[in-house]
Formats: structure tokens, C-alpha cells, sequence
């Protein structure tokens, strides 16, 4: 595509991690294909990660281009090629690698002064805070990308306003105040920001939140049908600028886009497709706890046997981190793998999840409530049964058990501490693990209720992002908001 003078040129600034990495590719699909030059800023093992999807998109005639920028690993005292969150070795190494992010202000704001076509407007990730004075310098708009439903948003937006939580005991329940519908949490559950661990983050937390205003507006990736009431409050809270413009997982149409989204798979494809090809439809467990998800080995062994009793087929996939010699360890102790070869089946790293989740034979999705995961289940018509671990993942586990009637708690019921993954007195047993198996697999009157309620949110998220569905129309005028917004800059100029 021959790119004109007057084109615009969205920059994507991304966190360098999975959740927030991957929606942001796929979001450059989107506006590439309503004919706008995209600038993805990435570092070269990023790159790596999504070359093969980005290539086979500039092949078709989309207008993508990628910006890499050396990753100052070493300076902020990260070993080298750590570039993205998950290759982090602790996660007590969180605030060198924001340091390391911050880093990339200066080289990024030289590169985009000389870019052509120069950049309209910067859409980047909320958690990048020196994005405001990158904004300002090259005079152009930010709009910020918040990797959150607005149902989180708005819940984090009046637990700071109304303070509730600071004043009950940590195990006893409160209503959040002011939202569409009666929704309880303990102080337990809620995201670090309102519960804080040992991770040395809490300024850089203030820090986003300082800066989440100072920005045009914000980018969801959500659709108006699946949280209409809080997309609706959020919106008042912003001034209207806020644009549902997901889910975003859905602009991967191929099953090689599918199977490289957001990193190469550690299992071969073909291999994978021919074991789901061997079961029933609706029969097999897929448990997988997100890229940053990473179990103690006791959590880990509880989840296993769990899966293990259930006597449902399933895919297990192992992330363990620091972990991961010990839970590679009990695994070969114990004779598991070789116990449940006949029925189970471990990827170890990255799995191919949405290609797994749209296959015919998944019956239910054992997730940590990640939004993406919980999106990416959604739009494939799958239960879910919720193991939420940090972040928000309590927020999105109540939406989708309690708002959504889409899934099964298996009993969670605190965030485990960000550095040590766990927390003294709250353990989830191999028996709660059966347990929501067999409640989200039951063929009674409720589970049918389940699979059904599901399946219309499927077709909703569908036909949000086809013409003249919520989620496109929102990506019109967000793409005309920021027309107007390059021709009033233009013009102050």
C-alpha cells in the first residue's frame, strides 16, 4: 500500500509483556486494515516473538511497521535479552524492568522525531507514565490502552474514591460502592495497588495512577454487549473517551495467526490439533494459569491430581518459573505424566491457546482470569472455571461467575504475593479443583444454563467486531476522533 502524505501513523507503545504486548499487536491488525499506518515500538527478542504474524500482514498489504529500540537490560541491572516481563528470572527484578522500560523515553523520542509519515497520535499502554512528556514533546495526542474490562475500571475507580475497603477487617466482605449491581470483595482479593505485597512497586503504582487522566482518552479491549451498564459508568468518568474497540484476540482469523499469537508455541501444532482431534466434542479440560502465572509447587501438585481425578481428558500447561525444576521433579517422582499419558496431555511454555480454546472438543477452561484469557474463552463459547492468582483476576473472576454466569470458582480466595506466588493459610485443594470440574461439566439443568448463557456471549463478542457491530463502529470514531484531534494540533500550531 503506497502510503500518502497526509496518512495517519498510529504509534503503539506496548508494556513489554504478554497481556499487554499481544492485544496491541493484534490491535495494529485492526486499525492497518481500516487502511492507517501502524508503528509498533518493540525491542528486538519482542520482535522475535511476533515477526512471523506481522510479516504474513504486511504480505496481505497491511501498513504495519515495527520500531525496535535496544532494551537497556544490563544498565537497569536486568540480565541480558530479560526484554519482556515473563523472561524475568524474579519477579523481585519488577522494578528494574520499569526502570529499564523508562529508559526507552529518550532513544524512542529521537527515533519518533525523524519518523515518516510523523506520528498522529500515541496509543500506549497505561502503565507507561513518561509517555505523558513523550506526548507533549512531539506534540501530539495520547490516548492510553488500559488491558482491563471497564467492570475493573470502574470498580478500582470508586474503591479509590470511597476508600471502603481501608476501614474492614482483610477477610471480611464489602459491597463496592456505587455500581450497577450488588458486587462484594474481601480486602484480600483486591489488586496490589489496594492490597500491597513484598514487591518494592508501590510508587510506581501511584505513579500510573497520577497519570491515567493526563491522557485524551482510553482504548478497551472489551465490547459494549458483555459489560454494557459499566461501559456506560466508565464513560461518564472519562468524559465520553473511552472506545470498546474488542475483543481484540478475534483479528487473529488463521490458525497459524491463531497458533504464533503473541509467541512461537513450545508444542508442535499438528500435534496438538490431532490430540484434540481425538476426543469428544465438549470433553476436555484445558487448565492454563497465564503467561506470568506461576503456581508453588504445592498449588501446582493439587491442580494436577485434581485434574487427574476428574477423569475428564485434559491439557495441563506447566509455566514454573523459579519453580519449575521442582515441579518437573515431583512430576517424574510421582510417575504423573507417565500415569496420565492415556487421557492428559503437558505443554511445557508457551501454548497455543486460542488456536485450543476454538477447538471443538474443549469442554471447559481452567484460567487465572487474565482479561485476555478471560476474553479469549469467552469468544470461543467455553466455560470457565476461575483460579484467579494477582492483579485483578479476583475483579474478572466475579464478572464472569457472578455478572456473566459464565463460569465456576474453584475457591480461590486471596492474591498470592507477587514475589513469593503465595500466601500462608489460603490453599485451593485437589478436591475444589474436582469439584468445579464437575459442577462446570455437569449435564444437568445448570450446566446446560451455563453452556448456553456462554454461547450467546460468543456470538455477541462475534458480532461486535463485524460491520456495523459496537466495537467497529467504536474504532470509526476513534479513528475520526483523532483526525480531528491531528487537524486542531495542527492548526495550535
Amino acid at each position: 500500500m503506497a502510503l500518502q502524505p497526509e496518512m495517519l501513523n498510529i504509534v503503539l507503545i506496548p508494556l513489554l509483556a504478554p497481556g499487554h504486548l499481544i492485544p496491541m499487536v493484534d490491535m495494529a491488525k485492526l486499525f492497518a486494515e481500516r487502511g492507517i499506518l501502524v508503528t509498533i515500538v518493540t525491542t528486538p527478542l519482542n520482535a522475535i516473538r511476533f515477526t512471523s504474524v506481522i510479516d504474513r500482514a504486511i504480505s496481505s498489504g497491511l501498513p504495519i511497521q515495527l520500531l525496535q529500540l535496544q532494551f537497556p537490560c544490563e544498565e537497569a541491572g536486568l540480565p541480558v535479552g530479560c526484554e519482556n516481563a515473563d523472561a524475568l528470572p524474579s519477579f523481585k527484578l519488577m522494578r528494574n524492568f520499569f526502570i529499564a522500560s523508562k529508559m526507552l523515553h529518550k532513544p524512542l523520542e529521537q527515533t519518533l522525531q525523524g519518523l515518516e509519515p510523523a506520528p498522529s497520535c500515541i496509543i500506549c499502554d497505561k502503565h507507561l507514565t513518561w509517555t505523558v512528556d513523550l506526548s507533549n514533546s512531539l506534540q501530539v495526542p495520547r490516548i492510553v490502552f488500559d488491558g482491563m474490562s471497564c467492570f475493573t475500571q470502574l470498580i478500582t475507580h470508586n474503591l479509590h474514591n470511597s476508600k471502603v475497603h481501608e476501614s474492614v477487617p482483610e477477610t471480611e466482605p464489602f459491597v463496592v460502592p456505587n455500581l450497577p449491581d450488588k458486587v462484594e470483595f474481601t480486602k484480600l482479593q483486591l489488586p496490589g495497588l489496594f492490597n500491597p505485597g513484598s514487591a518494592d512497586v508501590d510508587d510506581i503504582r501511584r505513579e500510573i495512577r497520577a497519570t491515567e487522566t493526563q491522557s485524551h482518552g482510553v482504548v478497551v479491549n472489551s465490547f459494549e454487549d458483555l459489560e454494557q451498564r459499566y461501559v456506560d459508568e466508565f464513560r461518564k468518568i472519562r468524559g465520553g473517551k473511552v472506545w470498546c474497540i474488542g475483543p481484540l484476540s478475534l483479528f487473529s482469523k488463521e490458525n497459524l495467526d491463531k497458533a504464533q499469537r503473541g509467541n512461537e508455541a513450545s508444542i508442535d501444532t499438528n500435534q496438538c490439533l490431532k490430540w484434540l482431534d481425538s476426543h469428544e466434542p465438549n470433553s476436555v479440560i484445558y487448565a492454563c494459569l497465564g503467561s506470568l502465572g506461576r503456581l508453588v509447587p504445592s498449588q501446582f501438585i493439587e491442580l494436577a491430581l485434581g485434574l487427574e481425578a476428574s477423569n475428564y481428558p485434559f491439557i495441563l500447561v506447566i509455566r514454573g518459573g523459579e519453580k519449575t525444576q521442582e515441579i518437573e521433579k515431583w512430576i517424574l517422582d510421582d510417575g504423573y505424566e507417565e500415569r496420565i499419558k492415556e487421557r492428559g496431555l503437558l505443554i511445557r511454555g508457551w501454548a497455543p491457546q486460542v488456536l485450543i480454546l476454538s477447538h471443538s472438543s474443549i469442554g471447559a477452561f481452567l484460567t487465572h482470569c487474565g482479561w485476555n484469557s478471560t476474553l479469549e474463552g469467552i469468544c470461543a463459547g467455553v466455560p470457565m472455571i476461575t483460579w484467579p492468582l494477582f492483579a485483578e483476576q479476583f475483579l474478572n473472576e466475579k464478572l464472569v461467575v457472578q455478572i456473566l454466569g459464565a463460569g465456576v470458582r474453584v475457591g480461590a480466595e486471596a492474591v498470592v504475593d507477587s514475589i513469593t506466588q503465595e500466601r500462608p493459610g489460603m490453599k485451593v485443594t485437589k478436591g475444589e479443583v474436582k469439584a468445579a470440574i464437575d459442577m462446570v461439566m455437569d449435564k444437568g439443568i445448570k450446566g446446560y444454563e451455563r453452556r448456553e448463557k456462554v454461547k450467546v456471549l460468543k456470538e455477541m463478542a462475534k458480532k461486535s467486531v463485524e460491520e456495523d457491530g459496537s466495537s467497529y463502529l467504536n474504532t470509526t470514531l476513534l479513528i475520526q476522533d483523532i483526525e480531528q484531534l491531528v487537524k486542531t494540533y495542527k492548526q495550535s500550531t
